[in-house]
């Protein structure tokens, strides 16, 4: 049996509802095989991350290289990518395969306020990575530090960085707008058109791991065929429903549940 292929480049979440294992849990519920390249350790819980130990650019590079010239993989998708070095690693890696499917998260810092990725890594990602990706998945405070620019506060204004986005080089951006006030509102632009995605604000503290499993949904459908703006909208289905049954886990910020999007289904047929 075939069965589609997404690699994850991202860093490890020991609390399990970031990162590599978000990935892992956002492919299996739909249906696709999640093969893995762990750019960096980290010890974190619901409460925030405590230690992050940075995988080698070189091991990062073995892992992923073992995967695609044995498995191949149909998306690739990046979360966590530490320094210039890791990017410009993945970028490679890119080429040497032509990877079709390209889905970036830009993991600048946790929910908690860490620092994840360094100025000269934005300038790899702008430069290096950007140029390749066809599917780029930045929150408003994300594509503001990108920007260098004050952070969006209406669709206008989201426009205007979706436009600015637009030109480094991806095919489609996604501006999550769900720092704005009102309804959870995504701006989709693909250098002609806008498409804004608009779902009612789910008012959930457990909200872990978000960004990582919404752009992990995105590589799972591309990874299955579908085409890039009904892979989107999928994605967006399933991550509202992740959010919406998130539950309390540790004493802080509890995790999506990843589970409930087939569980929502099954219900329904």
């Amino acid at each position: 049996m075939s069965i589609p292929v997404v690699l994850s480049i991202a860093g490890s979440d020991s609390g399990g509802g970031a990162g590599i294992q978000a990935d892992i849990k956002t492919c299996q519920e739909l249906g696709v095989y999640a093969a893995t390249s762990i750019t960096a350790i980290t010890a974190q819980n619901t409460l925030g991350v405590q230690e992050i130990s940075t995988i080698e650019p070189e091991l990062v590079y073995a892992q992923a290289d073992a995967v695609l010239k044995d498995i191949g993989a149909q998306s690739l998708k990046t979360g966590m990518l530490v320094s210039k070095h890791h990017i410009e690693m993945v970028s490679r890696l890119i080429d040497k395969y032509a990877v079709k499917n390209v889905v970036v998260d830009p993991v600048i810092a946790s929910t908690s306020g860490t620092a994840l990725l360094d100025d000269e890594g934005i300038k790899a990602l702008n430069e290096k990575l950007l140029p390749k990706t066809t599917v780029f998945t930045p929150n408003l405070p994300e594509a503001a530090f990108i920007l260098n620019r004050k952070e969006p506060e209406t669709i206008a204004e989201m426009k205007e960085a979706a436009v600015q986005l637009y030109k480094l080089g991806p095919k489609y951006i996604v501006l999550k707008g769900g720092h704005l006030k009102g309804d959870a509102t995504d701006l989709i632009y693909d250098g002609q058109q806008f498409e804004v995605l608009v779902s009612k604000r789910i008012e959930k503290e457990h909200t872990h791991g978000t960004g990582c499993t919404f752009a992990s949904a995105i590589a799972a459908e591309l990874a299955k065929g579908d085409d890039v703006m009904q892979a989107i909208k999928t994605a967006k289905v399933f991550i509202t429903e992740a959010i919406q049954c998130g539950f309390s886990l540790g004493a802080g910020k509890g995790p999506t549940n990843h589970a409930a999007y087939k569980l929502k289904k099954a219900s329904e047929e």
